[in-house]
């Protein structure tokens, strides 16, 4: 039986600062290549403890991403999806918590044969066996092994808790042998009086040498192009060909940094160095990545002269990215509309009475936002705080006849404010905000867990049936002829089965639900534009090519479109795919 190819690796390091867009340059780095019509996959590595990001605040870390098998992962592997069109697992999300679990188990089951367990070999060879196990793991329909893995080092080099990751990686760098791995070095040229800074690249790549890794191409994140003399110097004091040094300044959206990228030269230096062309691919797979890079250049916005005007009613709005896939579900959206979004942010607590006390300027600031608002989007999140704000937003847009999506915690309060202001339920809450409160329309789930908060939500991908009835809904008729969808979950909280009759005649109709038809899944008001309420997360599986359906509606009826667009995407049957070989983009 003939051996499987050896795997080819690109790693994505950083060094100067963090947050510099390794991410971005990693995944519009695996797009490239899939262009060529190679398989790619993606592993993010995160130094910290935790063993996933699921307990973390999301105003800290910012978005937790979840998978399709339940995966709590960080953000950066929602980037890979939806520029990859792959869909990922829980293991490409290495965290030194899960290594040391791992290690720790090994030596309590006696795997180890009584040796000193030590970070040198055994939490080192840990890594190493994980990235490749990882690495040939199926990442879409076709059931075939990545040719390519893209590995991002979170954080910067230097660190101290990277040290056993960098160490990994020189080692894997060793054992792939030549023309089987690249590292990318993304760096930061800051400008201090009008001149462009080199000497922080230069200490980084002298630091990253120190540890153990070589960096082959030197990525330099900028806000404007870089000067000819300034990529002399870092190619000159790096050790590096002019070549060799990507000058990646600041784009108007991230979805035009793969062309900047394959502008200056990215994809010729892969090639060369990893010896791509010798890869055997079929025609058909050339093709396709023909077709994918075709496509992604048609969809990149070139400057949408209208706007839609969407505000965002959150409570972790002081950082926008414990909000990103939602952000990008709205812009896929408002790119398929051919408008440009304008997010308007607004703190639920912001809409409460104690603000219209102690700062009625911010109060009322807020409610201009919202009542200009072309659609209102209340987002997930977990706690009491700020919820009677979004139950006002929800009040507002369904008196109002204003666009409105609701996305789990954001379906939860739109129930309390129909079970509060039509069903005169006024006590009507949470039990999550009030556990002993009479009428708890919101329940805590029967198979949750009070005592352990990782990984005990209801996760992952969960299958949701249309009701009979339900053919008016406005949201059905964008997934077109399907009875059952499949989408992505992340909660503790459900509908209390106790009020669901009360609420429909009212007017709260649940059309759909799950597979035991006790679990409301999604909820819509019929006399209406568009009043939509989801416990699950439809932004984890919006892609470029292929939004989110829920956030599409949602967008589309904000513009007054959502008739167009429903027609377009029965007879489209490209974007209804809107996917090429199993990949979904």
């Amino acid at each position: 039986m003939p051996s499987s190819p050896k795997m080819k690796f690109v790693l994505v390091s950083g060094g100067v600062v963090s947050g510099v867009g390794k991410g971005i340059i990693a995944s519009s780095c695996g797009l490239l290549l899939k262009t060529l019509g190679l398989k790619v996959t993606a592993i993010k590595i995160d130094p910290y403890i935790n063993v996933d990001a699921g307990t973390m605040n999301p105003k800290e870390h910012g978005e937790c991403f979840v998978l399709h098998d339940g995966g709590e992962t960080d953000l950066d592997l929602g980037n890979y999806e939806r520029y990859l069109g792959v869909d990922l697992a829980r293991d490409n999300n290495i965290t030194t918590g899960k290594v040391y679990q791992q290690v720790i188990e090994n030596e309590r089951k006696g795997k180890y044969l009584g040796r000193t367990v030590q970070v040198v070999p055994h939490v080192i060879d840990a890594i190493i066996d994980t990235i490749n196990r990882v690495s040939r793991v199926p990442v879409d329909k076709s059931g075939e092994e990545p040719d390519v893995c893209i590995i991002e080092l979170g954080g910067t080099v230097g660190d101290i808790e990277s040290m056993p990751f960098v160490e990994a990686l020189t080692q894997l760098r060793h054992r792939a042998g030549k023309n089987n791995f690249i590292n990318i070095h993304v760096s930061y040229v800051p400008v201090v009086n009008g001149e462009q800074k080199t000497k922080p690249t230069q200490h980084a790549v002298k630091s990253v040498r120190s540890a153990g890794l070589i960096p082959d191409l030197i990525a330099c994140r900028c806000e404007k192009p870089l000067e000819q003399g300034t990529i002399n110097k870092v190619a000159s004091s790096c050790q590096v060909e002019v070549n060799q040094v990507l000058a990646v300044r600041d784009m108007p959206t991230i979805y035009q940094v793969p062309l900047l990228l394959e502008e200056q030269g990215l994809l010729r230096e892969l090639r060369e160095t990893l010896k791509l062309d010798d890869v055997k691919l079929s025609p058909a797979r050339v093709s396709q990545g023909q077709e994918i890079w075709a496509k992604w250049q048609k969809i990149v916005p070139l400057g949408y002269a209208e706007t839609v005007d969407i505000v965002l009613v959150g409570k972790y709005v002081e950082l926008h990215d414990a909000y990103l896939s939602v952000i990008k579900a709205l812009e896929h959206s408002a790119m398929r509309c051919g408008r440009k979004l304008n997010l308007i942010w607004v703190d639920s607590e912001h809409l409460e009475e104690k603000t219209q006390k102690e700062d009625p300027t911010k109060y009322h600031k807020a409610w201009h936002d919202v009542c200009v608002a072309k659609g209102i989007l209340v987002p997930g999140g977990f706690g009491h705080r700020g919820t009677e704000g979004m139950i006002r937003a929800a009040q507002w847009a369904r008196e109002q006849k204003t666009p409105f999506l609701g996305v789990c915690l954001g379906m939860q309060v739109a129930v309390i404010e129909a079970a509060r202001n039509l069903c005169e339920l006024k006590d009507a809450t949470s039990e999550e905000f009030d556990a002993n409160a009479e009428h708890r329309v919101i329940i805590f789930m029967p198979e949750g867990s009070k005592e352990k908060l990782g990984g005990t939500m209801r996760l992952g991908t969960r299958s949701t049936h249309f009701q009979p009835g339900s053919e008016f809904s406005k949201l059905r008729a964008l997934y077109g002829e399907a009875t059952t969808i499949e989408e992505r979950h992340r909660h503790r909280y459900e509908v209390s089965p106790d009020y669901i009759e009360k609420l429909e005649q009212s007017g709260l109709i649940f059309i759909g639900k799950d597979d035991s038809g006790e679990r409301m899944e999604v909820v819509e008001i019929k006399d209406h534009p568009y009043y939509v309420g989801v416990q699950y997360h439809p932004e984890y599986t919006s892609r470029v090519l292929d939004p989110s359906r829920p956030f599409l509606g949602f967008v589309a009826a904000a513009i007054g479109c959502l008739d167009q667009i429903t027609k377009e995407i029965l007879t489209d049957a490209g974007f209804a795919n809107g996917s090429i070989n199993g990949a979904h983009f």
